[in-house]
């Protein structure tokens, strides 16, 4: 999980930069590519972590 909450602020901080710094506006794209994985990541994540808690019940 803090590997999500990592990636879901490096791509917030790219987006900022990239969307205000005259220039940069790869940096806005390489944020919203970086937020797309955190969120498969955190599908993942979600989907082993349920599959594995209800072989235990």
């Amino acid at each position: 999980m803090t590997l999500f909450l990592i990636l879901v602020i490096a791509a917030i901080v790219l987006g900022i930069i990239g969307a205000f710094a005259e220039g940069l506006f790869y940096l806005l794209i390489i944020g919203i590519v970086v937020f797309a994985a955190a969120l498969v990541y955190l599908g993942i994540h979600l989907r082993r972590s349920g599959r594995h808690s209800r072989a235990l019940r």
